[in-house]
């Protein structure tokens, strides 16, 4: 390599790395990490302060830096600082377990998309330093729950913050913590920073990491904050949920953050809001407010406070809702803390109960829910706030999930120029749907995502197979068991995949429910088929664990029963990467919950970025992404939302009535699928699926549409682009 090639390429690593007094980044110049921080900083507050439980953004799945080193070819530096930046980004540990489901991967894909549209956004949320759990899945046993040990300090993208006043130590912030005596306990938390970059490098978002693991914090902090959803205890989740919700505004006013704007990612974060409404009590009643303001005052100031608030919620379901019990809550909250979510927080239907969704709900300027559907249930569940509910339909980041093989198809074709920026360009895909070219080059991109996925499992199968007698871990799969010819799936097999988070109201399992009537399905049709399933169970959820246990039961059975056609495939350890090969590599996307449970739903949406479509009940963003059969296929009981049952109970689930729905439509996509002649109606669902619902069911749209609820003032060539994305689809507007 020439000198003068050197000088280039250590000119391009000089151009990512920035510096303020917080400390030295990299991946954006100067100039962004300027802009950026300006715009969070400015006096007008003209910003947002995202802040969400979790956040799901590994780097094995979207990672723009470590991109751009490889397209420029760098391997590292003489420079000791710029080679430990490329050799981190290049070589480092990709995982960032701090998710445990959905809900961190939308936050991810969201903020990933507010980068892109250059919103003036800082994400706050917990860095656990044992992640959500690590899963491992025995035949018998089912899911076991070990801890993740992971490096955050050796991870790229992530930077432990420094003090400006003494640069030597991490940035701290100091968070009190009253019990009912009034009694004080002092919890410190160090700062770290995840830059979400965008794909150009020209932006980003930044995501306060709130780590209160340090030997400062008492004991009871440190361990309350050690896992996501830490639920060894009440004790331990009232603690976890106030952790996030107290470091919010200490920690973007450390970093001289100035956001007016809160954006609640569900209800975790909700005691911020006791913090904003006593800040204003205290500015205007002085350091005594605690007993000056009347309950009246509190009520006219949480309205105020209310202004500064924007609320997503993101489930029907009881038990994704916090309620705790008031003698609990008020063993680690002040006395005037309880007396404001008296006020409100009351649960309705338990008054011995605080209700945080409820104190969510009451406080804020505008609700949405996560689709159409959704905002019909959420408008049952609470009438009394029905008229500021409306619908902000989720997305998925679309250049995380579209996969390298269908990323360069869309290349090849002129109509989805500059895709990467704008997905509504996938519109033109419709042109398309006659063009044997553009059909025969979608199937092989296909073919070699499927490629993918079957060999991962193969070898996944041979790997547990072979450890099986190392370990006591029993391998999760029948077909482990099998000779290599019996084992092996073959790549030109009909597949269908399931993978999300194993609760009872998502059966899982709803499929299976009559084996002997699938089993005959499958042996008349003489087609083979292949089922691949993954997900986890929360480690306190015993019905959802349940679920699990039941697949791993039925494989044999059901391999015996149709003599071989029907292969039942667990992937164990479920993360972002899997997600990513399943969904591209799939020929149909599983979706069983019981209607109207599933609000939304996004891993239909990742397959649906790909062409895959989606074989789902008409739950969630499904009612809007079906299209009468142009992108997929429905089943079961189509309920009347406002008769709908929501209940968990295993009695009203409906298994009978909609596997008999799901047997009564599986023959018919198994010939679509094998004959030769059907199979063109098969790959015009798939082009459907990205003319009609990639330029819908991204985090571009969602997040344009959010940025009007935000109510801030972006540049004239940003609100033109969002204008755009909010024009082609609105939520609401049903």
């Amino acid at each position: 390599m020439s000198k003068h090639a050197i000088t280039d390429q250590e000119s391009a690593v000089a151009a990512m790395v920035a510096k303020n007094k917080w400390g030295t980044f990299f991946g954006v110049s100067q100039k962004t990490l300027d802009n950026v921080w300006n715009a969070l900083s400015n006096k007008d507050g003209n910003s947002i302060a995202y802040v969400t439980m979790e956040i799901g953004a590994d780097l094995d799945v979207f990672n723009p830096v470590k991109k751009h080193l490889e397209e420029l070819q760098i391997t590292g530096s003489t420079n000791h600082v710029f080679n430990h930046f490329t050799k981190r980004f290049l070589h480092g540990p990709e995982k960032i377990p701090n998710y445990g489901g959905g809900l961190g991967i939308l936050a991810g894909d969201t903020l990933k998309s507010l980068a892109e549209m250059k919103m003036p956004v800082v994400a706050v949320s917990l860095l656990y330093r044992k992640g959500y759990f690590s899963q491992l899945v025995d035949a018998t046993i089912g899911q076991i729950s070990t801890a993740t040990d992971w490096s955050p300090e050796n991870t790229p993208t992530l930077y432990h913050l420094r003090d400006p006043h003494n640069p030597e130590i991490p940035l701290q912030i100091e968070i009190p913590f009253f019990d009912r005596y009034g009694a004080v306990s002092l919890a410190y938390a160090q700062l770290w920073l995840k830059l979400e970059i965008s794909h150009n490098l020209d932006y980003f978002v930044p995501e306060i990491l709130l780590d209160y693991s340090i030997p400062s914090s008492p004991d009871w902090v440190q361990n309350a904050a050690t896992h996501l959803y830490e639920s060894r205890s009440n004790d331990a989740k009232i603690i976890q949920r106030r952790l996030l919700g107290a470091g919010v505004i200490p920690a973007i006013h450390a970093l001289g953050f100035t956001s007016k704007v809160i954006h609640l990612n569900e209800q975790h974060g909700v005691v911020a809001i006791l913090h904003m409404i006593a800040e204003a009590l205290k500015e205007k009643f002085g350091d005594n407010y605690q007993h000056t303001a009347s309950d009246e005052d509190i009520i006219q100031i949480a309205d105020q406070v209310a202004q500064q608030v924007v609320y997503t919620i993101h489930t029907p379901v009881k038990a994704g809702h916090d309620r705790f019990e008031k003698t609990l809550f008020s063993e680690f909250s002040h006395t005037f803390c309880q007396r404001v979510l008296h006020l409100l927080a009351q649960d309705e239907e338990a008054q011995h109960m605080y209700n945080f969704t409820s104190f969510a709900m009451r406080v804020n300027r505008a609700t949405n829910s996560v689709s159409r559907l959704h905002k019909e249930v959420t408008q049952l569940q609470f009438p009394q706030f029905a008229s500021k509910i409306s619908a902000i339909t989720n997305g998925v980041h679309h250049l995380t999930w579209i996969s390298d093989n269908r990323a360069k198809l869309y290349d090849r074709f002129s109509e989805f120029n500059n895709w990467q920026d704008d997905p509504l360009v996938f519109s033109k895909a419709g042109n398309l749907v006659d063009q044997k070219k553009f059909r025969a080059y979608f199937s092989e991109a296909w073919q070699q995502d499927t490629n993918i996925l079957i060999n991962y499992i193969n070898t996944m199968l041979d790997r547990h197979r072979t450890k099986m007698h190392e370990t006591w871990i029993d391998p999760p799969n029948f077909l482990s068991l099998c000779n290599e010819k019996d084992r092996t799936l073959q790549k030109d097999v009909f597949n269908i995949g399931f993978a999300r988070r194993f609760s009872t109201y998502k059966r899982a399992n709803l499929i299976f429910d009559d084996l002997d009537k699938l089993s005959t399905i499958i042996t008349e049709a003489n087609q083979p088929i292949n089922f691949i399933f993954a997900g986890k169970a929360h480690p306190a959820d015993e019905p959802g664990k349940e679920v699990i246990r039941n697949i791993l039961s039925i494989q044999e059975e059901l391999y015996t029963k149709t003599r071989g056609l029907a292969k039942l495939v667990f992937i164990p350890g479920y993360d972002m990467t899997i997600a990513k090969m399943m969904t591209s590599g799939v020929h149909a996307w599983l979706n069983s919950p019981k209607r109207p449970l599933e609000a939304s739903g996004t891993s239909g949406m990742k397959s649906a970025m790909n062409g895959v479509p989606n074989i789902s009940t008409l739950d969630g963003w499904w009612a809007e992404g079906y299209h009468d059969g142009l992108t997929g296929w429905k089943f079961g009981i189509e309920t009347d939302i406002e008769n709908a049952c929501l209940s968990e109970s295993k009695s009203q689930l409906f298994y009978k009535e909609d596997a008999d729905a799901f047997y009564k439509l599986l023959p018919s996509i198994l010939h679509m699928f094998y004959d030769p002649e059907a199979h063109e109606q098969y790959i015009d669902r798939c082009i459907n699926n990205i003319s009609l619902n990639i330029p819908i069911f991204n985090t571009h749209r969602m997040g344009a549409e959010y940025a009007q609820r935000y109510q801030v003032n972006l540049p004239k060539a940003t609100e033109k682009h969002q204008k755009k994305l909010r024009a082609a689809y609105g939520s609401d507007e049903f």
